[in-house]
């Protein structure tokens, strides 16, 4: 009869376990789902930035953004001479100070004024020299076709082989004029093709003539 006792209490046992096991795994499937849910909404966050991010920077780059900050540069960098000879008539113990500071003052507002015209230079060679937005807007309004990214890429790279043009900076052009209405987009199956917009080209076109008058 002991035998027969302690049979069953093992089996009890062993099923109690069992069922708790089994509720166990469910719970941690249950677990693993809600955390794998949540780890590809992280990543689908993190791809959409990334995307954000890369549009940004070819903006950034289409746009001109560093000849902007040279001009910032260039026009805030003369101010500084003039903060460091406006600066006299204290006590006469500080004039020997004041003006051994003087004659060692002039060589760093040299070596900033020569940054200076290396900025300004560069900034003036730069302006020489169309933008991808001219360009781009240039060649849609000579098309009497709708246009590609890749058609206008390969355009702009033949018209001229000295720039370093790439369809990805070209395409985020193109959308940043139709954002400004200054470019159309229209889709043919997969593929979308760009046109110049009529609106935008009586503007820039008055004070050319004026100039050409003049």
């Amino acid at each position: 009869m002991s035998e027969v006792s302690s049979n069953s209490q093992s089996t009890e046992l062993t099923s109690q376990y069992i069922a708790q096991v089994t509720g166990d795994l469910e719970r941690n499937a249950k677990e693993q789902e809600r955390v794998a849910a949540e780890v590809e909404a992280l990543q689908e966050q993190l791809r959409a930035l990334q995307h954000d991010h890369t549009v940004l920077v070819n903006m950034q780059d289409a746009l001109g953004g560093p000849s902007l900050a040279l001009e910032v540069e260039a026009a805030a960098a003369p101010s500084v001479p003039h903060q460091a000879s406006a600066e006299p008539k204290q006590s006469k113990g500080k004039k020997a100070a004041v003006t051994s500071a003087k004659k060692t003052a002039p060589k760093k507002p040299a070596a900033k004024a020569s940054s200076v015209k290396a900025s300004s230079v560069k900034a003036s060679t730069a302006a020489a020299k169309p933008t991808l937005v001219e360009l781009i807007r240039g060649h849609l309004e000579k098309q009497s076709e709708p246009r590609s990214a890749a058609e206008i890429t390969t355009a702009l790279t033949q018209a001229h082989p000295d720039r370093s043009v790439k369809t990805t900076v070209v395409r985020t052009t193109l959308e940043g004029l139709v954002a400004k209405s200054h470019a159309h987009r229209s889709k043919q199956g997969s593929s979308v093709f760009y046109t110049t917009a009529v609106t935008s080209e009586p503007a820039p076109a008055e004070p050319q003539q004026e100039a050409v008058s003049d």
